[in-house]
């Protein structure tokens, strides 16, 4: 008897003990970002209590100042003041234990080693930066609140017990900010400084100067403060509608870094294992300069500081005048000073070189260089630069404007004009960081203009960020070796404010942290999206005013040939949302039907879908046609491949019943550069055709042009086609804006099989065109088959 009474009353004594340390211990989940090489979860705690010590190798004072920092950051939260002391006996010290690794050259300079056990916890790496970025991952496993910066004495702090291995992808992470257009105090630079460290980035890139304000003192030329640091205030007009300054007008409007300022900011990233890269423009971009110092332009002036938008971008450094490279190189002497990182970033961007075809001393130089044109003379200007730099030893790094004219020997391109720049500095054999329009210019939108604060256009979702890999495929395994990594940059021409700034970098720094972390094959958006909510709550606790991303509803559809069904489903960038849609061509309401999986699809329909929360229409609804016909699903093959940037969802991009918006980034476009379309459509049968329609877009400011003409042929064995028909273009390449156009090619009913589709390119760019002799762009979407 008590026996078979002891044994019950044990087991429920084990129950309620157990019982009581789930409710004690409040489950947290382990949600990392970016996303860790290798994780393994082991379950159960290591509970930091007020006598948990921090133990630290012997003798390395970097490693004591990082575990100095994660003690400062417990005690400010928890209020605990943990001991910190050297490592006595590796086996038996229990503790918070940071450590290096002398034989763990696998991990590079950024990779770590997490053991959190029930009584210690090991974090390892090779170098101290390993280990701040572990220390960054440590946060992420404890309650969100260690992101705070006052006490919070009702949680508890335990960590998860796990096994993770862990390194970057890139070398190169970074973020940039604007800070001449507006400026921003000393404050949110940390601020924004934190955020990069957060996310396991490592480059902080500076744009300090620019033709609205010059951000950094220097004393040689004090005028840089004095003048070229304000402008009028514009700040109540529309950016690219501001009023030059009118006679004595006083200019109010900047603000600049002092040198302390500087070199506290710099000591600031330098303490959380960033670099800060400094961007001082060249030869272009510079109004702000020639303002103080109009001696060095090709003109004399007069100049002044731009209060906003100023296109072309005609100021520039005299390219013939010494004096110019005289202050260059004493401008340059402070700033390496100043900034202990091995890059300097130059610009180069956006020279418009006018004023050096009429400048005698610039044609003088060209004449005296050997030089064909104003792109060498760029060249021979950037290069002099790069020579001057590294004798200093620094590497020159500019946009990728800089490879016009020939690109400087050791000079880093960093592609901003798409992937294409990067592309052909790899193949040259020069280091590149990829940073381009599409992917990374987070001063776009980045979910509806409507709901969101003016930006200066473009439209960059956070899903597209999760998409962006630096690599193209076009580039062997050598070249690929290149790619140091890819940047998130800020242009602040629309962003006056930090909490502006904020809004339009968070979270798409946080995506891009990821895919530049993580291995390509380690990335899934739905688990990307399911721990960015854990992320959400370290944001509010910091108080950062991020965005909540897009409430569109995306349609993807799918062939199922074995069934012959054809299926139309949802996405979006929220998690788990509530969305009602119609089929009718109605609004959809709360009493709509709930999307609960994919639709089969018979006919030609009009889908509105909007997600709702309690009740409420979030923003608007999305809507799409669905064109139904007979090549839906079909087999597409190319003659020309469409360009990597713009390849769509592969074949069946041009057959999914889905036709591209005016955003010939959304998706559903492919584009071709400098090549015809020819593909042809296999039916996988005989059916009878009547009509075959091809959609097209043209943006000529893109370098997008409708196809000379468009030609079908039919054939049921696809070697002998027995009739063709083609129809010319009859818009002129000339017409300005972004549209669509259908061209369609009618048959009397023909039994066919295969479809051929040639769509001629333009070929290059005309010769009244910005980018004469360029390769022009050809768009297609679907092509109907009926």
């Amino acid at each position: 008897m008590k026996n078979n009474f002891f044994f019950p009353t044990l087991l429920l004594m084990i129950i309620i003990l157990f019982n009581g340390c789930m409710e004690k211990h409040k489950i947290i989940p382990v949600s990392i970002i970016p996303k860790p090489l290798s994780i393994e979860e082991r379950g159960g705690y290591f509970d930091i209590k007020p006598e948990t010590k921090i133990l630290f190798v012997k003798g390395n004072d970097e490693v004591r100042k990082i575990a100095g920092q994660f003690q400062e950051k417990l005690k400010e939260v928890s209020g605990n003041d943990l001991e910190m002391d050297e490592i006595k006996d590796r086996r038996n010290d229990h503790g918070i234990i940071f450590e290096i690794l002398n034989n763990a050259d696998s991990l590079g300079d950024e990779g770590y080693l997490l053991n959190v056990k029930n009584k210690k916890i090991e974090l390892s790496a090779h170098k101290p930066t390993g280990l701040f970025r572990g220390v960054q991952t440590l946060f992420q496993l404890m309650p969100p609140e260690i992101y705070g910066d006052q006490a919070a004495l009702d949680v508890e702090w335990i960590v998860p017990r796990v096994i993770i291995y862990d390194k970057p992808r890139y070398a190169w992470r970074g973020m940039h900010l604007d800070v001449s257009r507006h400026f921003f105090p000393k404050e949110f630079i940390k601020r924004y400084i934190d955020l990069i460290a957060m996310h396991k980035m490592n480059v902080f890139h500076w744009h300090l100067t620019d033709d609205n304000g010059w951000r950094i003192e220097i004393d040689k030329y004090p005028k840089l403060t004095e003048i070229a640091a304000w402008h009028v205030d514009r700040e109540d007009m529309p950016w690219r509608e501001v009023t030059p300054p009118e006679a004595g007008e006083e200019a109010t409007y900047g603000g600049f870094y002092t040198k302390d300022e500087v070199r506290e900011i710099v000591k600031y990233a330098t303490d959380r294992h960033i670099t800060v890269l400094p961007e001082i423009e060249m030869p272009g971009h510079t109004s702000e300069v020639l303002a103080a110092y109009p001696e060095l332009s090709c003109t004399g002036g007069p100049f002044y500081v731009q209060p906003g938008s100023y296109w072309p971008n005609t100021d520039i450094f005299c390219a013939g005048n010494e004096e110019t490279f005289e202050f260059l190189e004493g401008v340059l002497d402070e700033v390496i000073e100043l900034f202990p990182g091995e890059y300097i970033h130059i610009g180069g961007d956006e020279a418009t070189k006018t004023v050096w075809e009429n400048c005698k001393k610039c044609q003088k130089r060209i004449k005296d260089e050997g030089l064909e044109n104003e792109h060498e003379l760029q060249s021979w200007f950037i290069k002099r630069m790069e020579k001057y730099l590294n004798d200093k030893g620094k590497w020159l790094i500019g946009w990728d404007e800089i490879l016009e004219g020939g690109l400087a020997p050791e000079a880093t391109v960093m592609s901003w004009r798409g992937f294409e720049g990067g592309i052909e500095s790899a193949r040259q054999g020069h280091d590149v960081v990829m940073s381009p329009t599409s992917h990374c210019y987070f001063d776009y939108y980045q979910a509806n203009p409507e709901f969101e604060p003016e930006a200066i256009g473009g439209f960059t979702s956070l899903k597209k960020v999760y998409s962006f890999d630096p690599t193209p495929p076009v580039l062997n395994d050598v070249e690929s070796k290149h790619i140091l990594g890819g940047q998130g940059n800020v242009w602040t021409e629309y962003i006056p404010t930090p909490e502006h700034a904020e809004y339009m970098s968070v979270p798409r720094m946080t995506a891009l942290a990821e895919v530049l972390w993580a291995p390509k094959d380690k990335l899934n958006w739905s688990d990307f999206r399911r721990r960015l909510e854990n992320q959400f709550d370290r944001f509010d606790v910091m108080g950062v005013n991020y965005s909540e991303g897009s409430y569109a509803v995306d349609f993807v559809t799918d062939f199922n040939k074995e069934k012959n069904l054809f299926t139309i489903s949802f996405e979006t960038e929220q998690l788990d949302p509530e969305i009602h849609f119609t089929l009718d061509g109605s609004t959809p309401d709360a009493n709509a039907p709930v999307y609960d999986g994919p639709l089969e699809i018979y006919e030609t329909i009009t889908i509105k879908a909007a997600i709702f929360s309690n009740g409420i229409m979030n923003e608007t609804f999305s809507e799409k046609t669905i064109v139904f016909h007979n090549g839906l699903g079909a087999m597409v093959s190319y003659v020309n491949d469409p360009n990597f940037r713009y390849s769509g969802q592969g074949g069946k991009t041009l057959v999914d019943g889905l036709k591209g918006t005016t955003n010939h980034r959304d998706g559903l476009w492919q584009g071709f550069q400098g090549d015809d379309l020819e593909i042809v459509i296999d039916l996988g049968s005989e059916q009878p055709i009547h009509r075959v329609t091809g959609s097209f877009f043209q943006r000529e400011r893109s370098w997008i042009f409708l196809p000379v003409n468009f030609q079908v042929s039919l054939s049921t064995d696809r070697k002998n086609y027995f009739i063709t028909r083609s129809i010319e273009n009859d818009l002129p390449t000339e017409t300005e804006g972004a549209f669509t156009k259908d061209m369609t090619i009618t048959f009397d009913k023909t039994s066919a099989r295969y479809v051929k589709v040639i769509a001629k390119n333009l070929g290059i760019c005309p010769d009244w065109h910005m980018g004469a002799g360029d390769k022009a762009w050809l768009f297609v979407d679907e092509i109907v088959v009926e």
